[in-house]
């Protein structure tokens, strides 16, 4: 009986073991595993589902011949549907042609020993986040302090190192500058702190444009052309944090024709839900202990909110705990998870985005990737690499897809706007979902 029992063991041992090889190895066939483009043979998944766009949006000069000499500088968001794209940035920059001919190393011994400009590896040559200063030579109130007024030249040299022009651009689909719509726009030049996030709800027949001002501390919904300011929430130039002032808010969502949420934000610690009027209904979060706050509805830097309107989560960016919290409409907690369980490894999440496949997307800053996570947390694809080349990321503050599946990104730290399209055969659960409910 007992070489019975041991030979039936044996047996079941050895059907698990070739069941187990036969898993592993099924992985490892072509077309099965984590590639975006299943079967494909050679390459990587660098920039993984998406193929870039080169070059995609146009010189500001072809628009604006007089502003020969000038570029754009960072990129904080863009939105963009089937027939137009805005992009907000913080003013214009002085032209410099990427690459290294022509620029002479130059040793640096003031700032330390063995330091030279430029740097080599495909480095990009300047870091427009640093080069452009918040609010630029806008008037600015002295209560404000993330705007202070330029001293002894240390925000640079307003129109030689910067200029503060065209705050807001608009494009045509294919990427050139639609003069007409940014004229428009620059009406509102000395209006802008730092433009933060430019949204449309899915759900609004009159698609009116929204728009976050997180160094102004306002948020202003126009007109869909921008010619007239329909609201506005904030005391403009003023932070605080009562029902009038925002603390540099971040970024909003719409959860359906009624409602929409917005992060209070960088110096807040608060998310607040409004009616499409713009009443305040409720708000929620309490002012954590950065960087490792664990207690639910605590947070440090509020910067991201991504909606499921099908489930009615809200999801939260708390960048300053490196977490994203997730509660139900109205405020109550849920879950959270962190954004990096290795201590030391690199991780600063900038913006959050869910689409209708309701796969949670986050754009990292250090590690140069957009990470996508299930709705309950549950990591499933990564892809993303730093440098200048077209699809290379730096910095991805704001980013999104339109309907047609093509994926955006703005760059803080490169100034880059860039447009990707679906690769040809790739896998349509590894791409941005499409926007919630948006019919035009």
């Amino acid at each position: 009986m007992k070489k019975i029992l041991v030979f039936c063991v044996t047996l079941l041992a050895v059907a698990l073991i070739s069941n187990y090889i036969g898993v592993v190895r099924g992985q490892m066939k072509a077309g099965a595993g984590f590639a975006a483009v299943p079967g494909l043979k050679g390459g990587q998944d660098t920039l993984g589902p998406y193929d870039p766009v080169p070059h995609w949006r146009k010189p500001i000069t072809t628009a604006y011949p007089e502003l020969a000499g000038w570029d754009y500088s960072q990129a904080t968001d863009v939105y963009a549907d089937s027939t137009r794209v805005i992009v907000l940035q913080k003013g214009l920059l002085p032209e410099i042609k990427e690459g290294r001919g022509g620029v002479p190393e130059t040793w640096l011994p003031q700032i330390g020993p063995g330091l030279k400009f430029p740097v080599g590896g495909g480095l990009p040559l300047r870091e427009t986040a640093s080069a452009s200063p918040s609010c630029g030579d806008v008037p600015r109130p002295a209560e404000n302090i993330n705007c202070p007024m330029p001293k002894n030249g240390n925000q640079g040299r307003p129109n030689v190192d910067w200029t503060w022009k065209h705050i807001i651009v608009e494009f045509d689909k294919d990427g050139n500058v639609n003069k007409a719509a940014s004229d428009i726009w620059a009406q509102y030049d000395k209006t802008w702190g730092r433009p933060h996030d430019v949204q449309i709800s899915p759900y609004d027949p009159e698609k009116h444009v929204w728009v976050v001002d997180a160094d102004n501390h306002f948020v202003k919904e126009f007109t869909n052309d921008g010619s007239k300011v329909v609201l506005t929430l904030g005391t403009p130039g003023y932070p605080g944090t009562d029902d009038k002032h925002f603390a540099r808010p971040t970024f909003m969502a719409f959860l359906d024709k009624n409602t929409f949420y917005l992060d209070d934000g960088y110096d807040g610690t608060r998310v607040i839900k409004y009616d499409m009027s713009g009443k305040k209904l409720l708000q929620w979060g309490e002012k954590g202990t950065p960087p490792n706050e664990q207690r639910p509805g605590y947070m440090n830097n509020v910067h991201g909110i991504a909606l499921n309107p099908v489930t009615h989560r809200v999801y939260i960016n708390d960048r300053g705990n490196n977490r994203i919290q997730v509660f139900d409409e109205n405020g109550k907690y849920i879950d959270s998870w962190k954004m990096n369980l290795v201590t030391g490894a690199p991780s600063n999440i900038h913006d959050i985005y869910m689409g209708s496949n309701g796969i949670l997307w986050a754009a990292d800053q250090l590690t140069h990737k957009m990470l996508a996570y299930d709705g309950d947390g549950h990591f499933l694809y990564s892809f993303g690499t730093f440098g200048t080349c077209e699809g290379c990321l730096w910095g991805v503050h704001g980013f999104g897809a339109d309907k047609d599946g093509n994926f955006w990104s703005a760059s803080v730290r490169d100034g880059r706007v860039q447009k990707m399209t679906p690769r040809q055969g790739a896998n349509p659960g590894f791409m941005l979902g499409k926007p919630w409910n948006r019919n035009f």
